[in-house]
């Protein structure tokens, strides 16, 4: 007999909730994790990188002491006192998941697996095979690397090396203009780095809706951070402690010399050394091949997250991992709707969004009504003395369905919840207008926005 109902390759944000909700379902689960619990994200990516933008946020409010009557001299900062506080909070964390697995009965395996068959993992330090019912691959990814622009670790690093970064550079270029990108360039900005970020689409965070783009990059040249876009051909060579990167931009090429060049391009799945090719399973493009049920080639072994390479969000994979078990336990849960998973990027201002673009809207056959708000009319954002950004809604005009929220400015990612409520509903822009938003919040950029799609707004007149 199987030792196990469910065997997880993984103990990352996709991995480690699955594990837990498996054995909320009463089934015996093994987690097979080669480092620490938690993954990418919490160890090298989402937890530490926000703890660092808060810092930078801090840091920001600071320097702008006088707007809200206080003063100081001698403003000392301290990035690697920042460094060690977002590794504290890592340490944190990863405790606390390593106490709710041990609640839940996960057994915890450290090791490396690989595939013997598809029920069978032979696991490095373990004597003998670990036998389940079904596997899911739940393995992640790691930063990309491309010809031309190979990390050493030092002068050219990628976000893992960023993050444990404890001087200020005095200048980087930054390669990628997505969301490692541009939270990357805010907090070094803050720290007083001159920033460069060259990306090869038109816009910065290129998969948001345009305007959003637009105003990011709009507060970015407030802040003094540089963006070079439609850049190609980009390279960086290190010598003697310094970088130089060449690209092709606004027609001729560009050379810039730098402190440290940061390559943030994506990532990879790490699916080499799992033995796939043994039982079966397809691998596309560096990532594993599922159907909608996230089901392999090989019956009974699943894949999640950014294994899977459908969408490169711990949310996400969080989320794929409860559906798999509930559906392995024989419980009905629903398909996924990856069009209305939540986006969130931490720049100063954030950035949020949730279906589809404008664009994509237009581009999908869509009669296409927008309705839009701006952030300088919010009292809450005015008091804060944030008000750059917008809110965007865009909505099919013949059925009234809310097709995407789009959002730029303080905090906005702490909207999503209200936005990825309304879309999970099925509300349409009017519903979302009559929700009563408490006076004075940020929430009632929303409602405007949402109002504004029928012209409706109450707080901002348009022509």
């Amino acid at each position: 007999m199987p030792e196990y109902d469910i065997a997880i390759i993984g103990g990352g944000p996709g991995g480690y909730v699955a594990a837990i909700r498996a054995a909320q379902l009463g089934q015996k689960v093994a987690l097979v994790e080669k480092e620490r619990v938690g993954g990418l994200c919490l160890n090298w990516g989402c937890i530490p990188s926000k703890a660092l933008l808060w810092n930078a946020e801090v840091v920001e409010l600071m320097r702008d002491a006088e707007t809200y009557g206080v003063s100081f001299d001698n403003l000392r900062l301290d990035m690697g006192k920042a460094i060690d506080r977002s590794r504290q909070i890592v340490d944190q964390m990863v405790k606390g998941v390593e106490f709710l697995l041990a609640k839940n009965k996960v057994d915890v395996i450290t090791g490396e697996a690989a595939f013997e068959t598809a029920r069978r993992l032979r696991v490095t330090g373990r004597d003998e095979p670990l036998d389940a019912k079904s596997v899911i691959i739940a393995t992640g990814a790691r930063p990309r690397t491309i010809p031309g622009l190979e990390t050493d670790g030092d002068v050219i690093i990628n976000s893992t090396g960023a993050l444990a970064l404890r001087d200020t550079p005095e200048s980087v270029v930054i390669v990628g203009g997505g969301p490692i990108g541009v939270e990357f360039a805010t907090f070094w900005s803050a720290y007083g780095a001159q920033v460069t970020i060259i990306e090869l689409l038109d816009h910065l965070l290129p998969l948001e809706d345009e305007e959003v783009s637009i105003q990011l990059e709009r507060a970015f040249k407030k802040r003094g951070i540089k963006f070079l876009l439609g850049a190609k051909d980009t390279t960086a060579k290190a010598a003697n402690g310094r970088a130089t990167v060449t690209c092709t931009a606004n027609g001729k090429e560009q050379v810039i010399d730098a402190d440290r060049v940061l390559v943030g391009i994506g990532f990879e799945a790490n699916v080499a050394s799992l033995g796939l090719d043994r039982i079966g399973v397809q691998v596309e493009r560096g990532y594993v091949k599922v159907d909608d049920r996230l089901q392999t080639a090989a019956k009974g072994v699943y894949a999640i997250g950014d294994a899977t390479g459908i969408l490169n969000m711990a949310h996400v994979a969080s989320a794929m991992g409860v559906m798999v078990v509930d559906r392995i336990a024989g419980h009905d849960s629903p398909a996924l709707n990856y069009a209305h998973m939540p986006r969130a990027t931490y720049c100063h201002p954030e950035v949020a969004g949730i279906g589809l673009t404008e664009k994509q809207a237009r581009d999908q056959g869509f009669s296409v009504k927008i309705g839009k708000f701006p952030v300088r009319a919010n009292g809450r954002a005015k008091a804060m003395n944030m008000v750059d950004g917008l809110v965007k809604v865009v909505a099919d005009a013949e059925s009234g369905e809310t097709l995407g929220v789009h959002m730029v400015g303080p905090m906005v990612t702490e909207l999503l919840g209200e936005a990825s409520l309304g879309m999970t509903l099925e509300m349409t822009p009017r519903e979302l207008g009559w929700t009563v938003a408490a006076h004075p919040t940020l929430a009632e950029c929303v409602k405007e926005a949402a109002l504004a799609v029928e012209g409706e707004a109450i707080h901002f007149w348009t022509e």
